[in-house]
Parts: C-alpha cells; sequence; structure tokens
C-alpha cells in the first residue's frame, strides 16, 4: 500500500499556546480524514481570530486532549527544544500466522502527518491567556509580543490551507472506505521529541519505515 507524508510548517509557540495549535491543527487533520458520517462541529480559537472544524465525536476530542496533554509534559521536561507529533492513520488486517496458527493483526499505514513545533519560553506565561500575559509588558515588548502573536496566526492559517491542499490533492492513496458512521480509519497520536543531534537521524528512519508504509504486528 501507497503512504504518503505531509511535514507542515513549523510553527514558533510560546507555552501557553500550545494546546490551543495543537486542537487546531489535529482535529482539522482528522475532521478532513473522517470519511464516514460525522456531525461537523465549528470550534472557535480561545487565543486567535480562527475558526476549526471538530468531527462532533467525544473519543476523538479524548483521544487528542490526552495527547496534548502528554505532550506538555515533555514540553516542560524539556524545555527550549523542538517537538514533533506525528499522525496516522491506518488500516487494520488480519493475517493468518503460518506457526501454530496464531492469528496476528496487520497495521497498514496509509498517510502520516508531521506537526512541527517550536516551543518557547515555555514557563513564561503558564496558561495565561495573550491578553493578560501582555497586560504587564512595557511599550516595546508589548508590541513585539503582539507582532510575533499576529505572525504566529498568520503562520497557523498557512498550516491549515497546507492541510486543505493536501487533502484535495493526494487522493490515490486512499483505502476503500468503510460503510459507516463516524471516523472511518483508526488512527494514532506519536510524539517525538529532539533531545540531541541523532533526533534527526532516527526522524529520517522512522519515515522512511511509515513511507514504505511497514507494517506494525500486534498479538
Amino acid at each position: 500500500m501507497n503512504s504518503e507524508v505531509c511535514e507542515l510548517k513549523e510553527l514558533e509557540v510560546e507555552h501557553f499556546e500550545i494546546r490551543e495549535v495543537l486542537r487546531c491543527i489535529l482535529h482539522t487533520i482528522i475532521f478532513h480524514r473522517a470519511l464516514g458520517l460525522i456531525r461537523p462541529k465549528a470550534i472557535d480559537c480561545e487565543l486567535f481570530e480562527i475558526t476549526y472544524v471538530q468531527c462532533g465525536d467525544a473519543e476523538v476530542e479524548k483521544k487528542i486532549e490526552e495527547k496534548i496533554d502528554e505532550f506538555i509534559n515533555k514540553v516542560e521536561k524539556h524545555p527550549n527544544r523542538k517537538s514533533q507529533i506525528c499522525l496516522s492513520f491506518y488500516e487494520i488486517k488480519n493475517k493468518q500466522s503460518t506457526w501454530f496458527g496464531n492469528n496476528k493483526v496487520e497495521r497498514l499505514y496509509w498517510e502520516h502527518w508531521y506537526i512541527y513545533l517550536h516551543v518557547i519560553n515555555p514557563k513564561a506565561h503558564g496558561k495565561s491567556h495573550h491578553n493578560k500575559a501582555t497586560t504587564d509588558l512595557g511599550g516595546e515588548a508589548l508590541e513585539q509580543s503582539t507582532s510575533r502573536h499576529a505572525a504566529l496566526e498568520s503562520s497557523i492559517r498557512e498550516v491549515l490551507f497546507q492541510i486543505i491542499r493536501f487533502v484535495n490533492e493526494k487522493k490515490d492513496h486512499l483505502p476503500s472506505i468503510p460503510n459507516h458512521e463516524g471516523i472511518s480509519f483508526p488512527y494514532e497520536i506519536t510524539i517525538l521529541s529532539s533531545s540531541d543531534s541523532s533526533f534527526g537521524w532516527h526522524t529520517d528512519v522512522l519515515k522512511r519505515m511509515l513511507q514504505t508504509g511497514h507494517p506494525t504486528m500486534i498479538s
């Protein structure tokens, strides 16, 4: 099976912006790849003048929040480092083993999305809202913060358009769509963190494995 990879534009964010940014991106990707019957729900970002769409699926929302919490915990342990999240879609195929008749479950990956975040000063503002975080800043610092925030909002919009372009252009690799409601295919969200110079090498190896549709076998 062919497997497509989309690497999204890297975003520079502060700690208090992580949750909203990841919610926006992850939900947008899953919405566009939820090929079954769903109940779309428009969401206005709290920190940005951006509206995105969720699938209206409680399990999806729960899983995304759990992964964002995991990402934030990792960022707090390793501040000021670039981090990645990989969102992968796959099919599940049952495979009869030739040894002792044991059945295996094979994951056939058909799409991978890489989200790159560079978190700066991760504990500077905690969970503060942007407006509150900039209240006590001087004039020049306030201007710089406002400019950075506007640039980030613009970059998020670019990422959303990048997602839309990809899903509109890349269709030949899509598997047959199951005839049921909700999220059509299972997915997984993997968090990677750049801890040292070997990170790029490990990421390249992982990408090559994923691009070849390398299956994961589960007993």
